[in-house]
């Protein structure tokens, strides 16, 4: 008799809206929700980086996703969010979400291939939840194009 590995529960996984549609991130890398708080703006960024936080001490760049995504602000509502995540081991990032506030096990196997090539190396895989809905994956590794890293996130040790 062959025996199978046993297989933990699924990921758990943060929802949130962008617009109408559901998305997930991996709670892994969320490190804290967080009511939206005044930011810093950045000169001469795109329009979709809202802002810089400072948290414990930290600096702490923002995006406005929906703005990232569509092109228009999140709306600013009670279930708007600012999450803090692990953008890399050194590095946080924070997001502006709307509807972030749900967390659920998301089975990796009933995820597939969203079919469409976008162009957001940040959209991932595309899974039902429930009839009639979708979720679709966000990846933060692709949700900074390399100058924007560069801007948001200087070399240690260089000062303007």
């Amino acid at each position: 008799m062959a025996l199978t590995p046993a297989t933990g529960p699924a990921p758990l996984h943060l929802l949130f809206n962008l617009g109408a549609d559901r998305y997930a991130l991996p709670a892994s890398v969320v490190r804290k929700i967080m009511p939206l708080q005044r930011l810093k703006h950045v000169p001469e960024a795109p329009a979709w980086v809202a802002g810089l936080l400072s948290y414990h001490g930290e600096i702490i760049p923002v995006l406005d996703l929906c703005q990232r995504v569509f092109g228009q602000k999140a709306r600013h509502s009670i279930n708007t969010r600012l999450v803090l995540l692990h953008y890399s081991s050194t590095q946080s990032l924070g997001l502006i979400l709307e509807k972030a506030n749900q967390v659920v096990r998301l089975p990796s196997p009933a995820q597939k291939p969203m079919g469409l090539d976008a162009g957001g190396a940040y959209l991932g895989s595309v899974q039902a939840q429930g009839l009639g809905d979708m979720v679709q994956h966000i990846s933060i590794e692709g949700l900074l194009p390399p100058d924007m890293v560069q801007l948001l996130f200087p070399p240690q040790g260089k000062l303007a």
